[in-house]
């Protein structure tokens, strides 16, 4: 029988938090409540990686994170304490950045085609020359040869017997026999199995698959068995061996064929425990017959958030988007799935302009409009992608939508219908590979900051067109859940959010105070402003979200932000006298606007705190597998990565648990504060009492609320356990309060476990049960 868990920690395991370090850990973990601890990638890496995605070696676990010993120590202590591991994987792709840590990659840098691994990567030799080519120039190859970049070194070494070619940082080996020509750096390099190109080659003319829109990370052929095989023998035999005991696997959707994919895996791992890391669009469920778990919860974030959002507050941001965009002298806004049409089509036609034209070349035969037809196919296509045979239907919404649009493509279009909906062509495998790379990078990396009405919606899994959820909609969400995938993980901060889920409920306060924000974001644009009215808004709701904030976090998100935005700067070209702008935002936040953000923050924090709690407690109380991402039990108010991956001070969280539990058994329970112990109260007690009375949470059947301000709470009772939750506080707080609003329940006695308060049978006045804190989990005492 598969071992699960009931809930997980994730860690982000690197030089600064080591497999050791972690195990340090583990009794603070099991303190808290934890079930599993869920650890980042942990295979060799390029050196200095911060995230560990980019393995560049199968066979060994990293050394900087702890290595093999690290590992077992880790996972012993884990055992010991009753916590199960679950790791990261990463199937699709390797880390390339420096290609002599890669021995994949270097070998095939060294002997082409005649490379025992060459057919590990996703290589298209036929484009090309026979070269596989490396967008590593900071111009033409012509220019480097007369600048004289290059340095040749004919001095054999173990993994180069015929010396080395460099290019600044860049090394690489060469061809057997090329060393000769050391003294004719044209025919040298005309004599590798590789070919140097102008980095901005990297958009239209690679010829191997990459991990989105990154050079530096290589796709692998995992649908070859030896390439399966190879590439997960080590983590095979952690499952093997007891080291590990369940699998979360990377990007499942960048594999030839995921589903079967997850049938190789859980043949060689017996079917442990298996997530998969998929964004699923509104209205699209996760193939039933993928042997997985269930997804990474992204889904389940988007719920919990908008059940906590004012629609008609998301309304009125749209009109205050509007008089931005007006003042700014900018077009009027497009709808949602316009917008992600167009960028979806810029990105088809830019940043991955090559992995366009590899479906063009794997076509068998020439169709005249190819290249066009398929990239309007790909920005049309409704989800991430499909997975013939299934998906048709979706195939055929993307051949309808792209009609509509370009009737004058009609021929290519019925040419290459029948070849995409094929399983069995080339281009039927890799059109969906290429749809997912669209979506993510013209959606969530491009879309998401363009559309800068409440950031809250503009997350990741998430469709901001869906402002909010009713609370019978979000019941309906949760109940499918239970039904559908009770093992799925469900998560509110993970190292891929956008913002952090303390972030984003603060940011939800503005959708119940939209006239106030206007006032306010007015005053912030008035000291600084990049000119850019929605891009402003997107800067300054940042600002107010992750506060307090220093101007060097600031600046690193705005540039980041604006450049992802791709509309008055860029990555590859950005605009200097544009970033100016961005720079005054960042130095403005601890000058001139400090006193206006520190304002407004204490005017709404209160609020975003009650957001804060309530979306914790739905989600750990929940169906599914609640993860914590790491340092979330406290506030943690940080933007997208690497803000996401700063340092967690574990000492002081441990220290903040002994300190809450001794002062709870005493009767003494911790304010709304800004040491964030009521959080970690939520956090510890709920996910204790889903360790030690799993049967509790068995069950998911809406509870009710009569009264005048019932409208404003989210309940729900699970089995054993009633789960109460407070919604749009501002508008509660208008209200004047619950006032006579009562919780409707049996008969039958509870104790709260966040308080300790015993709860009488029968309803109960949630003025009363919520006179503490604004979320309540009680425990039928039976």
């Amino acid at each position: 029988m598969t071992w699960r868990p009931l809930s997980t920690y994730r860690l982000q395991i690197r030089s600064q938090l080591t497999l050791d370090d972690a195990a340090g850990l583990v009794p603070y973990l099991a303190d808290l409540g934890v079930s599993w601890a869920y650890l980042s990638p942990l295979l060799a890496a390029v050196t200095g990686s911060d995230h560990g995605y980019d393995v560049v070696d199968h066979s060994r676990v990293d050394p900087s994170r702890g290595g093999e010993a690290g590992l077992r120590r880790f996972a012993d202590a884990a055992h010991e304490a009753g916590l199960g591991v679950l790791v990261d994987i990463v199937p699709n792709h390797v880390g390339v950045a420096v290609p002599r840590e890669n021995p994949w990659w270097w070998d095939v840098l060294r002997l082409g085609r005649g490379s025992r691994h060459a057919t590990a990567f996703d290589i298209d030799w036929r484009h090309g020359n026979g070269k596989l080519r490396l967008p590593i120039l900071g111009s033409v190859v012509e220019a480097a040869l007369d600048n004289g970049d290059f340095v040749v070194d004919t001095r054999a070494s173990d993994d180069a017997p015929d010396g080395t070619l460099s290019y600044f940082e860049h090394v690489l080996p060469l061809a057997p026999g090329s060393g000769e020509l050391a003294s004719d750096l044209p025919a040298l390099l005309a004599a590798q199995h590789y070919e140097l190109r102008f980095w901005q080659d990297q958009n239209a003319e690679l010829n191997y698959r990459r991990f989105f829109a990154v050079s530096e990370l290589a796709g692998i052929r995992v649908e070859l068995p030896d390439v399966f095989a190879s590439s997960h023998r080590e983590i095979v035999r952690w499952i093997t061996e007891g080291l590990a005991d369940g699998i979360r696997v990377d990007h499942p959707d960048g594999l030839a064929d995921p589903g079967a994919y997850l049938e190789e895996l859980a043949g060689a791992t017996g079917a442990v425990y298996t997530l998969v890391e998929k964004i699923l669009e509104p209205g699209e469920a996760l193939p039933s017959w993928w042997r997985t778990d269930g997804t990474t919860g992204y889904d389940a974030l988007g719920e919990i958030d908008r059940v906590l959002i004012d629609p008609d507050g998301v309304a009125a941001l749209s009109n205050l988007d509007a008089r931005l965009r007006a003042e700014t002298g900018l077009a009027e806004a497009q709808s949602w799935p316009e917008l992600i049409h167009t960028t979806k089509r810029m990105i088809a036609d830019g940043l991955l302009q090559s992995e366009i034209r590899r479906l063009v070349r794997s076509l068998p035969y020439g169709v005249v409009g190819a290249e066009d037809a398929l990239a309007e196919l790909v920005a049309c296509f409704p989800v991430y992608r499909a997975y013939l045979p299934a998906g048709r239907e979706q195939l055929r919404a993307a051949f309808a939508a792209a009609r509509e649009r370009r009737p004058d493509l009609a021929d290519a279009f019925d040419e290459l219908r029948p070849l995409i909906v094929d399983e069995r062509t080339e281009v039927g495998v890799r059109f969906p590979q290429t749809t997912g790379a669209v979506m993510a990078k013209g959606v969530e990396d491009t879309a998401f900051y363009r559309w800068t009405r409440l950031g809250t919606l503009t997350e990741v899994g998430g469709d901001p067109s869906i402002a909010a959820l009713s609370t019978a909609e979000f019941h309906d969400a949760q109940q499918a859940r239970l039904a559908s995938w009770p093992h799925a993980m469900t998560t509110l901060s993970t190292h891929d959010t956008k913002r952090s889920e303390d972030v984003r409920a603060r940011l939800s306060v503005l959708s119940e105070i939209p006239e106030r924000w206007s006032e306010v974001l007015g005053e912030l644009r008035a000291i600084a402003s990049t000119g850019h009215g929605p891009l402003d808004a997107l800067l300054w709701q940042a600002v107010v979200g992750a506060w307090p904030i220093g101007p060097d976090r600031v600046l690193a998100y705005a540039q980041k932000a604006a450049r992802e935005a791709a509309e008055a700067t860029g990555w590859q070209h950005p605009d200097a006298v544009f970033e100016k702008g961005l720079a005054a935002i960042a130095d403005a936040t601890g000058g001139a606007a400090r006193t206006t953000v520190e304002r407004f923050v204490a005017e709404i924090d209160g609020f975003g705190r009650s957001n804060s709690l309530s979306a914790k407690l739905l989600q750990l109380a929940g169906p599914g597998v609640p993860d914590v991402y790491q340092g979330t039990e406290l506030w943690d108010h940080s933007l997208v990565d690497p803000d996401n991956r700063r340092p967690v001070d574990f000492a002081a969280r441990a220290r903040l648990l002994r300190e809450l539990d001794g002062d709870v058994a005493r009767g003494v329970l911790p304010p709304i504060d800004d040491s964030g112990r009521a959080k970690l109260l939520v956090t510890s007690r709920t996910l204790r009492l889903r360790r030690d009375n799993p049967e509790l949470f068995a069950l998911y059947r809406p509870a009710v609320a009569a009264g005048p301000a019932s409208a404003h709470a989210v309940a729900v009772d699970r089995g054993g356990v009633t789960v109460v939750a407070t919604r749009l506080p501002v508008a509660l707080a208008r209200l004047g309060g619950w006032g006579e609003t009562q919780l409707l329940r049996r008969d039958v006695a509870a104790v709260d476990a966040l308080t300790g308060r015993r709860i009488e049978p029968g309803p109960v006045r949630l003025a009363e049960l919520l006179a503490d804190y604004p979320v309540a989990l009680l425990v039928d005492d039976r």
